[in-house]
């Protein structure tokens, strides 16, 4: 295979976060997929429990400054970024106040969910993508891991699609364990448009609107279906099979560099 640009969007990557089947394997693909001769860039949101200092992040000033509209709402885009030394990979953050800084992930020290968690995904997704326009880098291929980047296939396909750094690009959607319990808003679907998008691209989601419901719109929009846990709910497995996309079932623990990037080629 020619080489590739690979753009992995992921809610987790060690060591900046604790270990965990996701983080563990979002640390390892990007190298391991670099490697095989590929040109990789990587993203994740900047939570409120990474260690600044420990971990060498620092602002990006010529990428950040941007404010995103969310309900009528103006939030600033930080972007910051850190370096895994041994893998010669940087990973850009997407930092806000209200959205990451002094939070935690889906749930507070106390175990309780925020309550905007639907428009942190609104946030995080359009950052990404506004930030990889200003990079002048034009992926290939969009590998998005977890809830937080349950959007990226849609605006990819309904709001992007017409932007030189997307017009190309390929999504790969990869599953995992149920992440949240509580549901989003019934306002959802309604604070998802941006640019030039109706409710009409948008479509309607399952409700209420859980996390099936947010993994199925994701895989709605994406081009290939990965189920990185073997326990993935056998219902969304099913509803990618039956887009007609290639599915890849497995656990992320047995799924290699040479096993994802063949499924790429499939793509």
């Amino acid at each position: 295979m020619s080489e590739k640009k690979i753009l992995i969007i992921a809610d987790q990557i060690s060591p900046f976060v604790a270990q965990s089947p996701m983080a563990d394997y979002c640390r390892q693909l990007p190298q391991s997929i670099q490697e095989l001769g590929n040109d990789i860039r990587t993203f994740m949101p900047k939570w409120g429990n990474i260690n600044e200092r420990r971990n060498q992040l620092h602002e990006v000033i010529r990428l950040s400054g941007m404010n995103l509209i969310i309900d009528d709402t103006d939030h600033p885009l930080i972007i910051k970024v850190a370096s895994l030394q041994s893998a010669r990979i940087q990973v850009y953050f997407i930092d806000n106040e209200d959205f990451f800084q002094n939070r935690l992930q889906v749930t507070d020290k106390n175990g309780v969910e925020y309550e905007d968690n639907d428009e942190r995904t609104i946030f995080f997704a359009r950052g990404v993508l506004e930030t990889v326009k200003k990079l002048r880098w034009n992926p290939d291929i969009i590998h998005c891991h977890g809830w937080l980047s349950a959007l990226i296939p849609l605006y990819i396909k309904k709001a992007y699609h017409e932007e030189p750094a997307f017009r190309d690009s390929k999504v790969v959607y990869s599953l995992y364990d149920k992440a949240f319990r509580n549901s989003f808003s019934d306002k959802y679907p309604g604070i998802i448009p941006t640019k030039d998008m109706t409710m009409g691209d948008i479509g309607d989601f399952d409700t209420p609107i859980d996390y099936n419901s947010v993994m199925k719109k994701a895989i709605e929009f994406s081009d290939g279906v990965i189920c990185n846990s073997a326990s993935v709910d056998a219902s969304l497995t099913a509803f990618a099979k039956g887009k007609g996309i290639p599915v890849l079932e497995g656990d992320a623990s047995t799924m290699g560099a040479d096993i994802i990037n063949d499924f790429y080629n499939k793509i």
